[in-house]
């Protein structure tokens, strides 16, 4: 594609350097996707300035007049501290109309509401775990009659499993009132109470705007749970690589499905995309069920990107570079804008 000008979108801690010379590991994986974007877009040729915004909307403003860029790449998942404002930015790239990667606003306001979602996907005759919602305000002093136990507990909007451990599964109403009150209390959010589905913790990563494309399923295992820990994709286990050693959690391609299985499973991973309303870059996470269900858990619109995660290993195993992901994805917002770029 052609060379192009890009603005790159973070918060403002996480702003990267210029080389990983002088840091620890531990310090490299906080702002990893950020050096990983920035540097694989200067590889392919590309000019990038990073900016780092939080609580201001000019500074994208000026740079966007300023400096012209051809795409803005949005790595913002918040804005003044809150999940639920990124679509605000995305709103307002869209009013500056300055091409940008990832999810149209629409897209976001559907996916970042996990009962939003979960209502509409019913309705579209998606398998969706049976659940309940209950508002900041709203103790639960009972178990939803409809729903059996075990249940699991998590926040309605907040993603990269915020809040979510191995005591997130309740199985009794004493259980379940003190995690919902958690919830409420310490990530002050409504809480969603769900069906446990016991199975697989499996993702299927898709990118597309009008045309999507399903990259290969992948899975989270666990090969050293302690007796009585459930394979759940905890806040630990999915950002913490100590604990990742220890208990033998690794993910990679989803094995043992038939290929019929595995066709659907990428094909109802587009149908959700659709009826979302999602574009750009997305991920669906599932919990395949013993009978072989795939139940729809969440939708990621604009997921963690980096060099080794799942979406980049996802597209990596069906044989696209990182550097030709990150091109594709900034070519599909120059897209939707309906400018002239190899997208598709």
């Amino acid at each position: 594609m052609k060379k192009l000008r890009v603005l790159v979108l973070c918060h403002p801690q996480l702003m990267p350097p210029e080389s990983l010379e002088g840091f620890s590991e531990k310090e490299i994986l906080f702002w990893k996707t950020e050096y990983d974007v920035v540097t694989t877009l200067r590889a392919n040729g590309h000019e990038v300035k990073a900016l780092g915004v939080q609580y201001e909307l000019q500074p994208i403003r000026d740079e966007v007049d300023n400096w012209n860029p051809d795409v803005v790449f949005n790595l913002l998942n918040e804005f003044h501290g809150e999940t639920l404002y990124s679509q605000n930015v995305a709103a307002f790239l869209e009013l500056l109309r300055v091409p940008y990667t990832g999810c149209n606003p629409r897209g976001l306001v559907l996916a970042q509401g996990k009962d939003t979602s979960k209502k509409l996907l019913k309705y579209h005759r998606i398998p969706v775990p049976a659940f309940e919602v209950y508002p900041i305000g709203r103790k639960a002093t009972r178990k939803p009659g409809r729903i059996k136990y075990p249940m699991i507990v998590k926040s309605t909007t907040e993603d990269g499993s915020y809040g979510i451990s191995q005591a997130s599964v309740v199985d009794s109403d004493e259980a379940l009132a003190a995690r919902v009150a958690f919830i409420h209390e310490r990530v002050k959010t409504a809480a969603i109470v769900e069906e446990y589905i016991d199975g697989r913790e499996i993702y299927v990563s898709v990118f597309g705007n009008d045309r999507l494309r399903a990259l290969p399923i992948w899975e989270m295992e666990f090969s050293r749970l302690p007796a009585g820990a459930l394979p759940i994709a905890t806040e630990q286990a999915k950002h913490n690589p100590e604990y990742q050693a220890r208990r033998g959690v690794i993910d990679g391609p989803c094995a043992g499905l038939e290929p019929n299985a595995e066709s659907y499973i990428r094909e109802l991973a587009k149908r959700i995309c659709r009826a979302l309303e999602l574009d750009g870059y997305a991920r669906i996470d599932f919990r395949l069920a013993r009978d072989g269900t795939p139940y729809f858990i969440e939708a990621n619109p604009n997921p963690e990107i980096a060099l080794g995660d799942e979406f980049a290993s996802s597209a990596l195993h069906d044989g696209m570079t990182y550097g030709d992901l990150l091109n594709r994805i900034c070519a599909l917002g120059i897209k939707r804008a309906g400018e002239d770029a190899d997208a598709e």
